[in-house]
């Protein structure tokens, strides 16, 4: 007995040490973030994303039961922004982890979801990591505004996905890879109510199914972007809706601002009651968004599962609603546009904390890997905010100067396409001729074309070595026989015809008379002594007959009878030939007999026209056709086949015909008017270019070739805006301004209440070629917005004495502090990953113990300290500030005396 009791307390005693050995050796990451008996398992992720929800304008304070369940259950991030203020750009950084200019997702329109979003950036979203450890991955809700349904984005299981952009009805969703269509019932069809439902359920399924799989899942609703539609229960709520009314709303026109603000002046009294409806229809449409994240958390509390769940409630952007001036919209590089709604909740997440730093929506694919247990992938240029969650060691409590977290201070705020290739390729020319002239020389010298001595045909330069042994480029001198051949050459291949030769022929009209003969010819006219020739009578009568030749015959025509404008059909005849007349008379009774539709004389009519051998147009625009294809089926029946095909046969004949006309038009040759005198200028000039161009020094070929191409870009997009002129004129669209975006509001434009009617308006509040690059910085001793916009705008905010960006004060800033944000601007445009990406905080970096940041309007500080030696063993030192007695401490040492 005593043995086998050993045993079992030995078997005991081991068990104990391995779970504690276990418990010591399991990572700290996940240590007191879920239950003791749930540590095996990782944490469920839910990401909530709304589609331009504001946080300036208010619209969290009516989601009192988001606000209970995420602000006060969870941490909230105050100062949260997104890099790029537009839909898919925004929600493509979400995806990746990266800035615009890594991912090239520029507008919602250009490559969004396109071929090479999908084959570059789409397989590497945190929804592929996870996917591949072992995560159940779904997605509800609105994807990318150009998403067109036709596959499903790898890295998720479940897919529900909203075709294109957003809606609340009549809308299509790819469920997993098969189109559903949704219609106007509220009960069956209401976007945040389905993808709320959807979500929950899968939910419910895949634990009931997987029980130890964790879940992620993200749930994008439509609301409150437009068209605003809200749930029936709702439509009545929050008539006096005023929270979009700040300190900047209306206030127009900002001529310190960029050319926008400038353009935009104040609203006009239909605007501003527009701007209140949309206020009031956008809050409607958040009271849906409340109800599913309490349905969500109703749902976790149940199954358990609430404990073991991070909840994220973010948005893509903000959005403004009659913020200087503009009617509504984003896009704008302002806070109202890139602060977000920012809340997280979940194990170790403290509850009601508030975290001041600045969090990014390129934090969200690196957050969510760090939850899920993986690392930051070295090409994502966001970081996981957990850091600043991270509560699980406080450090050792005999320590009073714990270590301040390090974290950015400034990110990079980017909308628009970037510099063109042709500004590239400009670049690239200057740089190359800031070489020396001696090396640009030798470069050029390697080029076979140069190293024959003027032996090539239409070699104009060569190079030569002088007597030192450098390398000389030197024009071509011709003897004169070779120019004597070379000019009898041009003139004879000048008389000839060749498919290159762009030289008019303008035949007799070339001869000019000479420059005194011009001069005489001048005096003549002047002459008034000169007697002109004055018409007595002009003959202006019409002619009454004509009379034509042919074969040896004469025709009478008399063009004063009547007869030949009347419907009656008559012929032309010999004069002297009755016999042949009474022939012709009788082929044309022969052709009215043959040529009968419905008992009407369809050829009879002059302006009646012949489409087919059956059926012809009257000129009153009816249609006749034999009276056998109103009879017979099968003669219908053949003869509509028969018009088919014609139609088919043609239809490709103008296809033809259109790219042939296209061709011709590529190609069309220059046109000359030999009666212009301009004529004889432009050729002028054309030879003195082509001239001057034989004798352009190599050097300057490649700048002058850059020229060209760019004064050929501008050409094209000269002609473009031309033809988008054009075209809006043919439609009509009276709103419609030149660079700038603009839409119409009518009655019809809301299905649902509350409604609009008080008319149709217009209004331009943006602009697509809007491209700008800013910095935006928060610490403690600064909160600033710094732009440079590519027109070359600058624009600077201070945000602790103007916190709505009213006064564009950069005319205030030193210019030294302007190019050190200039570079620290373009260090960021140009940054890959998340090293470079979130440079540490230059102050940290230059020794500054207290966690302060890089502040480039900080002045050079100097310290006067006074050195007195009262004896040879002692030193007294004496120090003006107190904040200086420290550094006279630390740096003592280095006085010699």
């Amino acid at each position: 007995m005593k043995p086998s009791w050993f045993a079992v307390i030995l078997a005991v005693l081991s068990t104990e040490l391995l779970t504690s050995h276990c418990s010591t050796i399991k990572s700290p990451r996940f240590r007191g973030r879920v239950q003791q008996e749930r540590k095996n398992i990782r944490p469920n992720i839910i990401l909530v994303l709304t589609d331009d929800q504001d946080v300036e304008l208010g619209s969290m304070q009516v989601m009192n039961k988001t606000r209970r369940i995420m602000e006060n259950g969870g941490a909230s991030f105050i100062n949260a922004f997104v890099t790029t203020p537009m839909c898919c750009p925004s929600r493509s950084s979400m995806l990746t982890g990266k800035y615009v200019h890594n991912h090239n997702i520029y507008t919602n329109n250009e490559n969004c979801s396109s071929p090479s979003w999908q084959a570059t950036h789409e397989p590497r979203t945190f929804a592929v990591y996870l996917n591949n450890t072992g995560y159940r991955t779904a997605f509800f809700g609105k994807y990318l505004n150009e998403y067109n349904g036709s596959y499903i984005p790898p890295g998720w299981r479940e897919w529900v996905g909203l075709v294109k952009n957003s809606r609340f009805y009549n809308y299509t969703i790819s469920r997993n890879g098969n189109k559903e269509k949704h219609g106007f019932d509220y009960a069956k069809d209401y976007f945040t109510d389905l993808i709320t439902n959807e979500s929950i359920n899968y939910f419910r399924m895949s634990k009931r199914i997987y029980p130890h799989r964790p879940i992620m899942m993200v749930i994008s609703h439509a609301a409150p972007h437009g068209p605003e539609d809200s749930a029936p229960q709702f439509s009545e709520l929050y008539p006096n809706a005023s929270q979009h009314i700040t300190p900047s709303y209306n206030y127009a026109p900002n001529m310190d601002k960029h050319w926008i603000m400038q353009y935009t002046g104040p609203m006009l009294p239909i605007h501003m009651e527009f701007t209140n409806v949309l206020q009031r229809k956008r809050l409607q449409t958040l009271m849906s968004v409340d109800d599913s994240m309490e349905r969500l958390h109703q749902m976790l509390a149940e199954m358990g599962e609430l404990e073991n769940t991070y909840i994220i409630y973010t948005a893509d952007h903000g959005y403004h609603i009659g913020q200087f001036g503009l009617v509504k919209g984003k896009s704008m590089p302002y806070d109202f546009d890139i602060r977000v709604p920012f809340f997280i909740r979940g194990p170790s997440v403290e509850p009601g904390s508030v975290v001041p730093q600045i969090v990014l929506n390129i934090d969200l694919a690196p957050t969510i890997l760090d939850i899920a247990g993986l690392d930051t992938p070295p090409d994502m240029d966001g970081k996981s905010v957990l850091k600043l969650l991270d509560l699980e060691r406080p450090g050792n409590r005999f320590r009073t100067n714990k270590k301040t977290k390090i974290w950015r201070d400034t990110f990079l705020v980017e909308r628009g396409k970037f510099l063109r290739k042709k500004e590239e390729s400009s670049k690239n020319t200057q740089q190359s001729n800031q070489l020396p002239k001696y090396e640009r020389v030798k470069e050029l010298c390697q080029q076979a074309r140069y190293q024959t001595a003027c032996e090539q045909p239409g070699q104009k330069w060569q190079c030569t070595e002088d007597a030192s042994g450098k390398l000389r480029i030197h024009k071509c001198k011709v003897s004169s026989d070779i120019l004597a051949i070379r000019k009898r050459t041009r003139s004879i291949h000048s008389r000839g015809y060749s498919g290159k030769d762009k030289d008019c022929n303008c035949g007799d009209a070339d001869y000019r008379n000479s420059r005194a003969q011009r001069k005489n010819q001048r005096q003549f006219l002047r002459n008034p002594n000169v007697q002109k020739y004055k018409p007595r009578f002009v003959h202006t009568r019409q002619t009454r007959s004509l009379s034509v030749e042919f074969e040896g015959e004469i025709y009478d025509i008399n063009l004063e009878e009547e007869e030949l404008q009347v419907l009656k059909t008559r012929s032309i005849t010999k004069r002297h030939n009755a016999e042949n007349e009474e022939e012709a008379e009788e082929t044309a009774r022969a052709a009215h007999d043959t040529m009968v539709a419905d008992g009407t004389d369809a050829i009879g009519q002059p302006s009646s026209v012949r489409v087919t051998h059956k059926c012809f147009i009257l000129p009153n625009d009816t249609i006749h056709c034999e009276r056998e294809l109103y009879q017979s089926a099968r003669a219908w029946k053949d003869h509509k086949a028969y018009i088919d095909k014609e139609i088919e046969a043609l239809q490709d004949k103008i296809k033809n015909l259109r790219e042939v006309r296209g061709h011709l038009k590529r190609r069309k040759p220059d046109e000359c008017d030999c009666s212009k005198q301009s004529y004889y200028n432009k050729e002028k000039g054309v030879r003195a270019q082509e001239k001057l161009k034989s004798h352009l020094h190599p050097f300057k070929e490649a700048a002058q070739e850059v020229d060209g191409k760019l004064q050929l870009f501008k050409e094209n997009r000269r002609r473009k805006k031309e033809r988008k002129g054009k075209r809006r004129q043919k439609k009509g669209d009276e709103c419609s301004l030149p660079g700038l975006t603009c839409f119409t509001h009518d009655n019809n434009h809301w299905q649902t209440a509350p409604f609009w009617n008080l008319g149709s308006f217009c209004a331009c509040t943006s602009s697509n070629n809007n491209t700008y690059w800013c910095l935006r910085t928060v610490n403690d001793t600064h909160n600033f917005l710094f732009c440079e916009f590519a027109t070359g705008f600058l624009e600077y905010f201070d945000m602790n004495t103007d916190p709505y960006q009213l006064t564009n004060t950069v005319h205030t800033v030193e210019r030294g502090i302007l190019n050190q944000l200039h570079i620290q601007l373009m260090e960021l445009r140009s940054c890959q990953g998340y090293k470079q990406c979130n440079p540490r905080p230059k102050g940290l970096e230059t020794g500054n113990k207290d966690g302060g940041s890089y502040d480039p309007h900080r002045k050079e500080r100097r310290c006067s300290v006074i050195v007195v030696q009262p004896n040879p063993k002692s030193l007294c030192f004496f120090v003006e500030q107190e904040d200086c007695l420290m550094f006279a401490k630390k740096y003592i040492s280095r006085i010699s005396y």
